[in-house]
């Protein structure tokens, strides 16, 4: 029942994490903090590969599941902590202190996601959110200057209360069927009749509280108030880490809980997909109509998220339509999940690079960027295509995917307004790609950027064409995983 060694994954990163805090004691040189974390996130990666393919087997007494689901997202999750490392030597080399602790926190809160996404069991689950979430409050306070701290002190306030919301939630369901294990809850429901849940609605609370403290984490309206402003104080590196990988774990953990708990009856799944669909067309809606008036490019891509949060959900609308058979929904979503990543990311290092050189955030001071680095330039305006949804970007074929998926499970009046939606979005991307080519730059001297940082914005923009051009690979794994859905 313990089987460690399934768990391999997960210990190497817990593993690097302390050797880097200790090393960082030890060693002058901080750059060999970056390499020794890239090093075992590979091996991380390394073992997870490995175990691709398997039979699905549970672990610590069906607290963990050990699937192609979860190693997908774990996968994912590796894949955009190196990413984030690299991106953030430059920046982080501006810090007199605490480099080692910058480093492990960013191993130890992917480490938490990597659980999450692997947890059947409602205890599991909350603590292996708390591991993630304080990690993640430390790190968006780590440059102690008054906009980061008041950014630390939003999230930390705003994400006790959703994590008070969403254990409220699971105490209701527990209470409400005795059980905390999630396949044991779905049995529980099942063997009740309709009039025997509906006379009590401690579960249908619940399940309304619970999926309130994971919006939180996903940044869907109405849960998105601390977005702009931490994804403004946080280091850039951290809100580039916030907006792709905080949100994928989230919707890991939507998934396999709204799944495994609440996909039978039938009944109950049609009710959940329902309020998802709502809430993905207000999110879609609020989020594009506000980042329209933004003129900082951070608090901009803040609520762009939340907007992605919306398009994101539409997924999971189709997911508690469909039937339990139907695949194609689920794997859309995934790979959605895994292009937004790559997107986001590509987007927020060129952001890196450029911000870093001008000392702001504003989207004017983007001006000429074009002819000051036009590498930079190039690598950003692919990313907002790609956001927007245009061909031959990864978003286009996301989108594609998810709306597929929809349309063909009686959404289609929610297809129509992400679409409309989509154009909308074109406004404030484009105009930041119009700044960057047509604007008259204020100054002619070029913008550097480290080795590292290029190789990460290189991987990122090679993703997102890749994703885009041959998209079927990804969307493969995305089925496999997805197959953890079929009953």
């Amino acid at each position: 029942m313990l089987n460690f060694e399934l768990l391999i994954p997960e210990l190497i990163l817990a593993g690097v994490a302390i050797v880097v805090i200790l090393l960082d004691l030890m060693v002058k040189s901080k750059w060999w903090l970056a390499v020794v974390s890239i090093a075992g996130i590979v091996v991380s990666a390394g073992f997870a590969i490995a175990m691709w393919g398997g039979s699905s087997q549970s672990i610590f007494n069906n607290m963990l599941a050990v699937d192609n689901f979860a190693i997908f997202f774990k996968l994912l999750f590796l894949v955009i902590a190196a990413l984030v490392i690299l991106a953030s030597t430059d920046y982080v080399s501006k810090l007199a202190r605490f480099q080692g602790e910058y480093y492990a926190l960013v191993l130890i809160s992917a480490l938490g996601m990597m659980l999450m996404a692997a947890t059947t069991e409602l205890i599991s689950i909350y603590i292996a959110l708390e591991l993630t979430s304080i990690s993640l409050y430390i790190l968006v306070g780590f440059l102690k200057d008054p906009k980061s701290t008041e950014a630390s002190l939003k999230y930390l306030l705003l994400g006790a209360v959703a994590s008070a919301v969403l254990l409220f939630g699971m105490a209701l369901v527990f209470g409400f069927t005795g059980q905390t294990q999630l396949g044991d809850i779905a049995a529980a429901i099942q063997s009740m009749s309709l009039s025997g849940v509906l006379a009590s609605p401690g579960l249908i609370v619940g399940m309304v509280l619970i999926i309130a403290g994971f919006g939180f984490k996903i940044a869907a309206v109405p849960f998105h108030m601390w977005v702009p402003d931490v994804y403004e104080g946080a280091p850039t590196p951290i809100t580039a880490y916030l907006s792709v990988a905080s949100k994928a774990a989230g919707f890991a953990i939507i998934l396999r809980v709204f799944f495994s708990a609440f996909g039978l009856p039938s009944w109950l799944s049609l009710d959940w997909g329902l309020v998802f669909a709502v809430l993905a067309a207000i999110g879609m809606t609020v989020g594009n109509i506000i980042a329209l008036s933004q003129t900082n490019i951070k608090r901009m891509l803040g609520y762009s998220s939340i907007a992605q949060a919306g398009y994101l959900m539409v997924g999971l609308a189709t997911m508690g339509l469909a039937a339990a058979s139907d695949v194609a929904g689920r794997s859309g979503l995934l790979f959605f999940l895994a292009s937004y990543a790559l997107t986001n990311l590509g987007a927020f290092i060129a952001i890196i690079a450029i911000s870093g050189k001008l000392d702001s955030d504003l989207i004017k001071d983007y001006a000429g960027m074009a002819k000051r680095a036009p590498v930079l330039a190039l690598a950003l305006t692919l990313c907002l295509l790609s956001l927007i949804g245009m061909p031959p970007a990864a978003g286009f074929m996301a989108k594609f995917y998810i709306f597929s998926g929809a349309v063909q499970n009686g959404l289609l009046w929610l297809v129509i307004i992400a679409v409309i939606n989509s154009v909308i979005s074109a406004y404030y991307y484009l105009r930041v790609v119009k700044v960057m080519w047509l604007g008259k730059p204020a100054s002619e001297t070029k913008v550097p950027s480290s080795v590292a940082l290029r190789v990460a914005l290189a991987i990122s923009c090679l993703g997102v064409l890749v994703l885009g051009i041959v998209p079927g690979f990804v969307m493969k794994l995305a089925e496999m995983a997805a197959k953890m859905f079929v009953s």
